[in-house]
């Protein structure tokens, strides 16, 4: 009777500890995702950095570099091909605390991007003149994860894929850490506009990076990798190598945050 008891005693504290502690794991996944911002911020003191006419202030491969209707279009072709990952590289500003801006759409036979925080490449080791190595924002014409677009890609570098959509990671000692996943392959789907506009903001603070998609967080990381990660460097959009593609850009701005 005794031991019948006590364990009648013990199982409600037991289901209130237990009660307790699920409140706490979930209020503390709750006040993880708050620290995140959902949208992104309202646009302010941007400047237009693509006169909607012609390539001014941009230098690339006029053989797959135009403006039609008012948009940036690149495309290859069996004809034209791009010797190598090709890129349109704006001359007259960088990437150090910055926001960007644009709209893009693109097929799907190929994958595009923006550079950001790039390097230009002019050494013999480029294998046409408008090379660029650096943070790419993938540009992808696709709706199923993990290939999509929004993810950073080590483009020329040593860490791939450095951080996926839906994550909020950081990269320190050698490796990434996800800290946070908070949008899935549906929730994905929902927001992308498969074979049309889509609207990327970019937003780069010291070392700490924001992609948003059509006005939503996407991606948020963090490079704590010092000899690694890029503080500075040029913006430009990129024609990859291999099978024929087209992709188009337009509504280019851009402001410095320092």
């Amino acid at each position: 009777m005794t031991k019948l008891l006590f364990a009648n005693t013990l199982a409600p504290n037991k289901l209130t500890t237990i009660a307790f502690c699920l409140a706490m794991a979930l209020a503390n996944v709750a006040s993880v995702r708050a620290e995140s911002p959902v949208t992104a911020p309202a646009e302010s003191g941007l400047t237009s950095i693509f006169n909607g006419k012609d390539l001014t202030g941009w230098s690339g491969d006029d053989r797959l570099w135009s403006v039609r209707d008012g948009v940036i279009h690149g495309e290859t072709t069996p004809e034209n091909k791009a010797n190598g990952n090709t890129f349109l590289i704006w001359e007259d500003g960088n990437t150090k605390n910055f926001e960007v801006r644009l709209s893009f759409r693109c097929n799907a036979t190929n994958n595009s991007g923006i550079q950001y925080r790039s390097k230009h490449i002019t050494d013999k080791s480029a294998r046409n003149k408008w090379v660029v190595r650096g943070y790419q924002h993938e540009l992808r014409n696709e709706m199923k994860f993990p290939n999509i677009a929004g993810f950073i890609y080590d483009e020329g570098g040593r860490r791939g894929r450095i951080c996926m959509v839906g994550e909020k990671a950081v990269w320190k000692d050698g490796k990434k850490k996800v800290l946070e996943n908070f949008m899935d392959e549906a929730e994905f789907q929902e927001l992308f506009n498969l074979d049309g506009w889509n609207e990327v903001v970019i937003i780069g603070k010291g070392n700490h990076i924001q992609h948003f998609l059509n006005g939503k967080l996407i991606l948020d990381f963090t490079d704590e990798q010092p000899e690694l990660a890029l503080l500075d460097g040029k913006l430009a959009l990129q024609l990859h190598a291999g099978k024929p593609m087209w992709a188009e850009f337009k509504d280019i701005r851009f402001k410095s945050l320092d």
